[in-house]
């Protein structure tokens, strides 16, 4: 993919988009990782509390379509939406249900691998866009959402 092929906001010409996107994906994750376990904890009576013997797989179950949804669904996981970014494929348009699958998988190696997610987060903190690996892969960005009228 070359830069011509982006159609996304410049870093460079219009840093607003980019202004504190990282420190956002942070404090989105922390909500949506309590968001997630708060899920789990209403899903466990449900089971008769056998949910309890494999909390881990449930809980890996739930985060993953939790992820999957809110991202098909308007670009952005419900932390995301109160620290107002979103996700954006590399032509500038919101994700579809593909792409919120692939952001997810990408999400989820990362995880699965420390230093993966290690390497994602610095480069999060780092590169101009914000990218970590699976954005990069994916040629996803995060973004501050526009102001609407």
């Amino acid at each position: 993919m070359t830069r011509e092929d982006w159609a996304l906001p410049d870093p460079h010409f219009q840093p607003e988009f980019y202004a504190d996107v990282p420190l956002k994906r942070l404090i989105s994750w922390v909500i949506d990782t309590i968001l997630i376990v708060l899920i789990v904890i209403v899903i466990v009576p449900f089971t008769a509390f056998t949910g309890l013997f494999f909390l881990p797989l449930l809980t890996f179950f739930v985060s993953f379509a939790y992820r999957v949804i809110t991202l098909s669904n308007g670009a952005a996981t419900l932390g995301m939406r109160l620290t107002a970014i979103e996700l954006r494929n590399a032509q500038g348009h919101r994700l579809n249900s593909g792409e919120a699958l692939l952001h997810t998988i990408g999400y989820t190696l990362s995880f699965a691998f420390p230093l993966l997610q290690i390497a994602s987060v610095v480069m999060m903190a780092s590169t101009q866009r914000g990218q970590g690996l699976s954005d990069m892969a994916l040629g996803t960005v995060a973004l501050n959402k526009r102001a609407h009228n």
